[in-house]
């Protein structure tokens, strides 16, 4: 059976249940460091958000490096 004619088996709303969970656990991970900073935990802003950029970064190269690799884009599921 050709892999083009397969119809797809998952709903598109699986998809945007996936990226309103994402954005939840984002939102609720912001709340939570914003709560945690602004009590007693102030001493650790700067290394925290020393983390986050380093991390930030990571990700972003990471993910530039992929998207230029030509392999990835030549893959039969692409």
């Amino acid at each position: 059976m050709d892999e083009q004619t397969v119809s797809r088996s998952v709903p598109g709303s699986v998809g945007l249940l996936g990226v309103l969970s994402i954005v939840a656990l984002a939102v609720l991970g912001l709340w939570a460091a914003v709560d945690g900073f602004a009590g007693d935990g102030s001493e650790y802003l700067a290394p925290s958000l020393g983390v986050f950029a380093v991390t930030a970064v990571v990700v972003v190269a990471l993910a530039a490096s992929g998207a230029r690799s030509k392999q990835w884009r030549e893959g039969p599921y692409w």
